[in-house]
């Protein structure tokens, strides 16, 4: 099959084209600004450049490489940010969404499109609530929340009103090495090899450690991608999710016995979110049912790894 992976430069979108090419697939990317220096991708992958909040790139993606399969992973990811710049957010995620439905409307119908949306559109959920299920409230808190949101409704849409083969995931906390500065893993692993290099002092700085949040490991996620593409039924949307939570607390200390330094840990305010929710974990039980598809890799191996990623690029400079 010939695969589109849209944001193929990305922390998911690399995993994704390795799982992919090593079923077989022929992979075509699109990406903002290319493939970045010292990626790991083979030459076989034809990465087009280019912004998809402008239609006629997502045209050209569409027409050149000819995809039996979309996963759209591209957009403004992550949630900090967009409370500095919401307006920023919502457009380009919902922008580039439109202009690649659009494309596929006119130029790949048949084609099966995987949106990926996220659990942060459940947004304020109680306990009680837990674990999170396709059809549990949806209360978003913040501006990326709404674009994903956004962007998981307009898949729906385009299915109801087109019959285009649109399949929608809400992912959880997804982790695993090669993932940048931003995210709490990633964050947390820099400062300790920081720490362990030398490069700064041995402490590491951490925002609310007493919320609780399903964390899966990157390389299963990009596998339930893999398989939803293949079995997910047009139409509808699916968890991917440990099933889970583990208080950040608790992914510190895993971090934190690892690491080849003792390290003080500083509460540091700049890094509280306006708003956050205290107990996520979702439900993956229909993901299950269609694909059989479940996490298969530990917790504290995907600590080890993203450590180890973080070491390797400071020794690389």
């Amino acid at each position: 099959m010939r695969a589109l992976v849209t944001g193929i430069s990305g922390f998911v979108g690399q995993h994704l084209t390795r799982a992919l090419l090593s079923e077989g697939w022929e992979v075509w990317g699109c990406s903002l600004r290319g493939l970045p220096q010292g990626n790991a991708l083979p030459p076989c992958v034809r990465v087009l450049t280019g912004d998809l909040e402008q239609p006629e790139v997502a045209r050209h993606a569409l027409q050149e490489a000819r995809p039996e399969a979309i996963f759209h992973l591209a957009a403004r990811a992550a949630v900090g940010p967009s409370h500095a710049d919401p307006w920023g957010t919502l457009r380009a995620n919902i922008a580039m969404q439109v202009h690649l439905l659009e494309a596929v409307r006119q130029w790949r119908p048949q084609a099966v499109v995987l949106v990926v949306g996220s659990s942060e559109e459940y947004g304020l959920a109680s306990p009680a609530e837990m674990p999170l299920r396709e059809d549990s409230p949806l209360r978003p808190r913040s501006p990326y929340a709404v674009s994903k949101l956004a962007q998981d409704f307009l898949g729906l849409q385009y299915h109801l009103a087109y019959g285009l083969h649109i399949v929608r995931v809400r992912p959880f906390n997804h982790i695993g090495p090669g993932q940048g500065p931003g995210f709490v893993a990633a964050d947390f692993a820099r400062q300790v090899a920081e720490a362990e290099m030398g490069q700064r002092e041995p402490t590491i700085r951490v925002g609310n450690l007493e919320a609780a949040r399903d964390f899966t490991d990157v390389r299963d996620v990009v596998n339930a991608y893999r398989l939803l593409a293949r079995q997910g039924q047009a139409g509808e949307v699916y968890n991917v999710a440990s099933g889970r939570a583990i208080k950040i607390s608790a992914l510190l200390e895993l971090m934190l016995a690892c690491s080849r330094v003792p390290i003080k840990v500083i509460q540091d305010e700049s890094r509280m979110r306006p708003s956050d929710t205290p107990l996520v974990y979702g439900d993956y039980g229909k993901l299950h049912a269609c694909t059989g598809w479940q996490p298969t890799i530990p917790l504290e191996v995907t600590v080890q790894d993203v450590l180890e990623y973080w070491r390797a690029q400071l020794r690389k400079g």
